[in-house]
């Protein structure tokens, strides 16, 4: 009886709205766009087995919230013995008639030979115009004419909730459509510093890889690039690259033949609830500045540590991920409008963009010699750090080195041996004698940030000592 009332229910429904039953048709856009979609494989020469470990395998250092993240999805070998060559399989679309073709960085990487297969099953012998890891994105070309093209879209005007579908070769299975929805925007993902990416829930698995991403106006809005997955396949989580960013590279790669990116000259992290009570915030958002590298476009500009970074060149940013692609994007020697909370108050600042340096290697901690000093009221045991000790943590000046860290305050907060104390809220602390002078002030029941640096990087924590 109540089935029978349930489905007289849903036909009125259908008669008052015939709209409701309604899913999007996406049968033209898939035979308008799919002939410019091509499977990509490769042979790419692989690591000696005696040399390490398998490229396919996760970090260890990983975070654990993150070691699910399989982010090469395209095939390639398996656990154990790693053979001399290995085949690939991966997408990518056509860009340009004369035979530019988007795919990939992780896709042709290391390659030795590139073979493009068209949906007329054409086979055509790539060569590799210029690739960037950071981005995830790789320029191709073939000798050919006439290609049928991708009509490349705008996604920031993507809505969250929007439909989404993808044509790709998961598992080798060539011009495979699934469909979805925007779950997400501007996803800051391991490895992705410079790229918002564009998360959906499009079924995505190996050999999806450097596929296009299409909104309902048929238009390409991102290169399908990882996944999140347990078991290395589909699970609900994809994460496309917005075509705005490739589009980038590319134009960089055909002008100058490589990669340029904007630099500030900081290192930063988000705001929690407490570094944001500490601050004199009304609510955590914004990127907290952790260092101010010398010499750097930041320092030039008069940004200092403890800034927090609320708005890059008129665009909010309410998480740390949202300032490297948005920097990383600006013209190197551009100017560019900077809004910081200082101490609570607001204040503009124009920074002259540079150019991103190469990565430097952060030397390692060694262990400590010096003696220690007394534990004080935050559980900690800290010392005055050596010559050494300065070269080996890249320590200039300043700071105490924690050498024990006992049951509560500093242990909650994340404080661990091996750290090194450089400021408590505004405060630099020179030595082990001001850094226990500094503690034994310290009010109750307020929030306070500390700064401290750990394997080479500074990184902001809050505390509070309850009464």
């Amino acid at each position: 009886m109540l089935n029978r009332l349930f489905y007289g229910f849903f036909l009125v429904l259908l008669a008052v709205n015939p709209g409701y039953a309604q899913l999007p048709d996406f049968t033209e856009m898939v035979k308008t766009n799919g002939d410019a979609v091509v499977n990509i494989s490769t042979t790419q020469k692989s690591p000696d087995p005696q040399a390490g470990a398998d490229p396919q395998q996760m970090p260890q250092d990983m975070p654990p919230e993150m070691e699910e993240f399989f982010r090469h999805f395209f095939q390639g070998p398996g656990r154990g013995f790693t053979p001399r060559e290995t085949n690939s399989l991966g997408s990518g679309f056509v860009i340009s008639r004369d035979g530019y073709i988007l795919t990939n960085h992780h896709v042709v990487n290391n390659a030795s030979e590139i073979v493009v297969k068209l949906k007329d099953r054409r086979e055509l012998i790539a060569k590799l115009i210029g690739s960037d890891e950071s981005t995830d994105v790789a320029l191709l070309k073939v000798e050919a004419k006439d290609l049928p093209v991708v009509e490349i879209g705008v996604p920031d005007q993507l809505q969250v909730g929007e439909w989404v579908l993808a044509i790709g070769t998961p598992f080798g299975f060539d011009q495979s459509v699934t469909a979805g929805i925007v779950s997400a925007k501007g996803r800051s993902l391991p490895d992705g510093n410079y790229v918002p990416f564009i998360q959906t829930d499009v079924a995505i698995n190996p050999g999806n890889s450097g596929g296009p991403l299409f909104n309902m106006q048929g238009k390409v809005v991102g290169i399908n690039s990882q996944i999140y997955s347990r078991s290395g396949g589909y699970m609900g989580l994809s994460f496309a690259i917005p075509i705005d960013v490739a589009m980038n590279v590319v134009e960089q790669i055909k002008t100058k033949g490589k990669v340029s990116r904007g630099w500030l000259g900081v290192q930063i992290q988000d705001v929690t609830r407490q570094l944001a009570e500490s601050f004199g915030m009304d609510r955590p958002h914004g990127a907290l500045v952790s260092k101010v590298i010398p010499g750097g476009p930041a320092e030039k500009a008069g940004i200092q540590i403890g800034d927090i970074i609320v708005e890059f060149n008129g665009q909010v940013i309410e998480t740390s991920g949202e300032l490297p692609p948005r920097v990383g994007m600006t013209p190197v020697d551009e100017k560019a409008k900077v809004k910081i909370i200082r101490q609570g108050d607001k204040q503009d600042v124009t920074v002259k963009i540079g150019l991103l340096p190469a990565q430097q290697n952060i030397a390692a901690a060694g262990p400590s010699t010096a003696s220690e000093t007394a534990v004080n009221r935050l559980g900690l045991a800290v010392a005055d750090l050596t010559a050494e000790q300065r070269q080996q943590l890249q320590v200039e000046k300043n700071g105490v080195l924690v050498q024990k860290v006992g049951k509560g305050i500093a242990l909650d907060a994340g404080i661990q041996p091996g750290d090194v104390i450089l400021r408590i809220q505004n405060t630099v602390v020179r030595d082990a004698a001001e850094f226990n002078s500094i503690v034994a002030k310290l009010p109750v029941e307020k929030s306070i940030a500390v700064l401290v640096q750990r394997n080479g990087s500074p990184v902001f924590l809050a505390f509070k000592i309850e009464k």
